[in-house]
Order: C-alpha cells, then structure tokens, then sequence
C-alpha cells in the first residue's frame, strides 16, 4: 500500500460565522448583547450611532445583521438607519428602544427595519431573531 498515494478524508468546513454589529451606548447593555449575541455570531461592539457607520465604513468583512438602540447622544438608530439605506447597505437592521411609541415604531418600518424590540425585552426573543436574520443572509 503506497500512503504517498492516499489522500485524506475531506472535511467539510464550517459556514462562516456571520457578523453582528451591536450599537449601544450604555456599555453594560452593551456588553450583555455582545456576550449573548456573540456565541451565535461574531459581534462588532460600536458605542453610538457615529462609531456604528464608523464600524460599517471600515469594516473588512461584510457586516450581516445591527443591531441598535435607538437614542444615543449625536446619532440616534433611526438617523443611522437612514444613513445606512441612503448609503446602500442592505443588512437587516434590529432597532432596540426604551421610548417605543407607535411613531417610533411606523419610522422604523418607513426606513426598512427588520424589527423593533421595546426595552425590557427578552434577550431569547432577540437573540432568535438575529439568528434567523443571519440565516436568511
């Protein structure tokens, strides 16, 4: 038997983790989703609506689903969304608010949200949201 002949099994590779980018600016709910979002998805942490086109316009790898709160000082998540559809990205886009009031919540579908939680939301139900955004990728 000649093993220089012989070839190994091939080995299917695993699917690309896809990419979350979280924008929160308080940073223990920052770091609540990107902990729990993390072990489904790699996650881009971004502190305010500036830093998460800052993170989109850098970025190296294509960015799958954000995920954003809506107020933040300087750039709010709906101004980013705005932002994001004005400048092409077609990512799905979650928005996460402690003000979800009905003209929140018509804005956000206006401008293309995939979906808005109102705060306290459960991080399951976000969690496997994100997931079958990715998914749909």
């Amino acid at each position: 038997m000649d093993l220089a002949k012989q070839t190994p099994p091939k080995q299917p590779l695993p699917p690309p983790r896809t990419r979350v980018l979280v924008a929160e600016d308080h940073r223990e709910m920052r770091e609540l989703l990107v902990a729990v979002l993390s072990t489904d998805h790699e996650v881009i942490a971004a502190r305010n609506g500036e830093d998460l086109l800052m993170q989109l316009r850098y970025a190296t790898e294509p960015v799958h689903v954000v995920v954003t709160d809506q107020r933040m000082p300087g750039l709010d998540g709906l101004t980013a969304l705005r932002y994001l559809r004005h400048a092409g990205v077609d990512a799905p886009v979650v928005l996460i608010t402690a003000f979800g009031d009905a003209a929140t919540h018509a804005a956000a579908r206006a401008l293309g949200a995939a979906a808005v939680f109102d705060k306290p939301f459960s991080i399951v139900d976000l969690r496997t949201r994100v997931r079958a955004l990715a998914r749909g990728r």
